[in-house]
């Protein structure tokens, strides 16, 4: 068993270039870090190239060993890094002593609008200009958890592969598809194309989010932080929808509205009646 103590590399110099963004998109893999989502990247066979452990294998706790061993069962190589390089690699103040190289999922449109039991209602969330990772990573965790089928993430959003991101989608990023890096008008194309109706949160909206239809083959567009939508997507939007707030309240945090209008599609579809599965009151 080798262990890698130099920061010069060629693998780590390599690796590290994967906490850009340019890395990302020229070797179309991205970090994850910590036992718990490596052992989901692992679960959910999310294309794990290698798992990187702090130290020797005879120093590894329970919980790293077993990890080592279920790398092993999966194909992915384990490497062993001194302390100096593991630190140059991680991306948290408190490094938990393994991060995974994982390959970035290629998702075409068919991938990405393809209806499947769990996901039946075709809703899909777009990220347009949301500039904080950690939003970024929010929003696509809460689409998972809402049951929203993928991610359409226009050019000039945060990267979701980000290690910020990765850590707030928990998870989510192994088993949406995501269509990253496009322009708003070929997003708006290609939900015309599939008769998406657009949604998007507005202060004055024209309907309040609690009466608004918001239960299938709706496309909710996030905007940024400070400005909002962009102008491509405000002009072709169908609909505005308003939270209900107490006067003088400040506007809601991004992350934060668009988990409300998630989950009030979830509760329209598997709370009032039955959903696609037959499954009554939200059964």
């Amino acid at each position: 068993m080798k262990i890698i103590t130099s920061t010069d590399n060629e693998w780590i110099r390599r690796v590290s270039r994967l906490k850009e963004k340019r890395g990302r998109d020229r070797q179309a893999r991205y970090l994850v870090e910590g036992p718990n989502l490596v052992r989901e990247a692992l679960d959910f066979r999310a294309g794990v190239d290698f798992v990187l452990f702090c130290g020797d294998e005879t120093g590894l706790s329970g919980e790293l060993r077993e990890l080592r061993r279920a790398a092993e069962k999966s194909g992915a190589e384990s490497v062993f890094a001194g302390p100096a390089v593991f630190r140059r690699l991680s991306d948290t103040e408190t490094p938990q002593g393994v991060i995974a190289v994982v390959r970035k999922a290629l998702w075409d449109e068919e991938a990405l609008f393809r209806k499947n039991a769990s996901r039946p209602w075709g809703n899909i969330l777009v990220l347009d200009r949301l500039q904080d990772p950690g939003n970024a990573g929010v929003v696509v965790r809460t689409a998972d958890a809402a049951g929203y089928g993928g991610i359409v993430a226009v050019k000039g959003t945060a990267d979701v592969y980000s290690p910020k991101a990765v850590r707030a989608a928990a998870g989510a990023l192994f088993r949406l598809p995501v269509m990253d890096g496009l322009e708003a008008s070929a997003a708006l194309s290609i939900l015309a194309r599939r008769n998406k109706t657009l949604v998007a949160t507005a202060a004055g909206g024209t309907v309040c989010v609690y009466d608004a239809d918001l239960r299938r083959d709706i496309a909710l567009i996030v905007g940024n932080e400070g400005n909002g939508l962009g102008a491509e997507f405000r002009r072709g939007v169908h609909l505005t929808v308003s939270i209900p707030m107490q006067r003088g309240a400040e506007s809601l945090n991004a992350s934060v509205a668009a988990s409300i209008f998630m989950f009030e599609s979830l509760r329209q579809n598997r709370w009032s009646g039955r959903d696609d599965s037959g499954a009554p009151n939200g059964v």
